[in-house]
């Protein structure tokens, strides 16, 4: 099944912070930019609740509360897809992720980002700080939330710098 990502700087909703969500089927790392959509930093790792057919729990409402703290214009959600581009099971989650948040909070825009080797990259640089296997477990999401984050800022930037009139 061939997924495609939403290109970051199209229908740009303009100044503010982002929020990075890396959806996982246990927990959800979340990374938010500084104001000026520049830097992704690590905020918190949500504890998965929600299933498919749940009400949304805590999990939804605790995104929710981080959206509305932080002020955010944009939700950058991971969509996880294999080296080819094709979508796996997880993308179902992240797309109901991404649903439930488009449905409960419409000022916001939610964006679907390519995710493609960002837990690596996270694991990667997680070894390189010292950190053992054991403690990465506690921030890996919020790692990959932010690498989710960073490269969506980084290609909007891009965007919107080529893109100027």
């Amino acid at each position: 099944m061939k997924v495609e990502p939403d290109t970051p700087g199209v229908e740009d909703p303009g100044p503010g912070r982002r929020l990075g969500i890396d959806v996982g089927t246990v927990r959800i790392g979340v990374a938010a930019s500084d104001r000026d959509a520049k830097l992704a930093m690590p905020v918190e790792t949500v504890k998965r609740v929600t299933g498919f057919k749940d009400r949304d729990g805590e999990d939804i409402e605790r995104l929710l509360e981080l959206i509305d703290a932080y002020g955010v214009v944009e939700v950058v959600v991971g969509l996880p897809r294999d080296l080819k581009g094709n979508g796996s099971k997880s993308v179902k989650h992240a797309k109901e992720i991404a649903f439930r948040i488009r449905r409960r909070n419409g000022d916001v825009a939610v964006r679907m980002a390519d995710e493609r080797l960002t837990t690596v990259a996270a694991t990667h640089a997680m070894r390189a700080s010292g950190r053992s296997e054991k403690d990465q477990r506690a921030v890996i999401d919020q790692a990959a939330a932010v690498e989710i984050l960073q490269t969506w800022l980084d290609g909007r930037h891009n965007y919107l710098k080529e893109n100027e009139s």
